[in-house]
């Protein structure tokens, strides 16, 4: 029989797009060699320059993709984006109870401060779900939900990650993607007594769609594969910035990261 492979399950949106959500968390957990499974919560029209319709699956749906993956094939790690409402929140978070490494991506607010969700699923999301997470992977105005802190200063995104700590999740890391200046590019990881500020280099470039999700995915691949948390963490990071040193100026909007960059790199050659 040949080895058996680490199984990673996304749970999140369809991206029609193609440069986030499920696609882009089955591509990042391609690219680490982990099987990817997954589970829809919502569906969207989009493309590079917005999204034009989003459908929410129903909750009982969501919830049978789930067991189905979970009764079969197994799960050695897990991640959360888009889940829309409450209902859909509060199912699957009975459903991932017992799952190992579940990464929390709490799709709440855009990395441009848009609000993405209603006030009554971001409180759900805070109460049932961010909990029982392994990491929770909040951007600036995410964390600033989550901590009930706001955040402008290096300090402040280190305050927010304690607090956030605070509310049950083994780890935090809060992203300054979106931050302009000297803190764009500056992520603050906190995992019990352990604090450390992560700075990887700025790339320049205005195809970035699909980062959170990307990052999420790739540090659930990584715990998969049965990396400790601060490595998965990091080599996550390594993967986003070389994702964005290759990332794709297609449609007439903002493109995305170049999840299969080593390919994109042979074909250069």
């Amino acid at each position: 029989m040949p080895p058996a492979i680490p199984t990673a399950l996304t749970i999140a949106g369809s991206d029609s797009g193609g440069g986030a959500g499920i696609q882009a968390d089955l591509k990042t957990f391609a690219f680490h060699k982990v099987h990817g499974t997954s589970a829809l919560t919502c569906i969207t029209a989009q493309n590079t320059q917005g999204v034009d319709r989003v459908d929410a699956l129903p909750p009982d749906a969501v919830m049978a993709q789930v067991q189905a993956v979970i009764s079969d094939i197994g799960v050695s790690a897990a991640k959360t984006g888009m889940l829309l409402n409450v209902d859909i929140i509060a199912a699957v978070a009975q459903q991932v109870d017992a799952l190992p490494n579940l990464v929390v991506d709490p799709v709440m607010v855009s990395r441009a401060g848009a609000q993405l969700i209603a006030d009554e699923a971001i409180a759900a999301l805070q109460e049932v779900l961010v909990p029982q997470a392994t990491i929770v992977t909040p951007n600036r105005y995410e964390a600033q939900i989550l901590s009930g802190k706001d955040i402008n200063t290096l300090d402040d995104m280190k305050a927010a990650a304690q607090r956030i700590l605070s509310l049950g999740p083994k780890a935090v890391i809060v992203k300054g993607g979106g931050f302009e200046g000297e803190l764009r590019g500056v992520d603050v990881f906190c995992e019990g007594d352990r604090l450390a500020v992560l700075k990887t280099e700025t790339v320049d470039t205005p195809h970035t769609h699909g980062t959170g999700c990307t990052l999420s995915a790739a540090i659930a691949a990584n715990l998969a594969l049965g990396y400790p948390m601060a490595i998965a963490v990091q080599q996550a990071k390594d993967y986003v910035t070389q994702a964005l040193h290759h990332s794709l100026a297609i449609g007439s909007g903002q493109g995305p990261v170049g999840h299969f960059f080593p390919l994109l790199t042979q074909a250069e050659a």
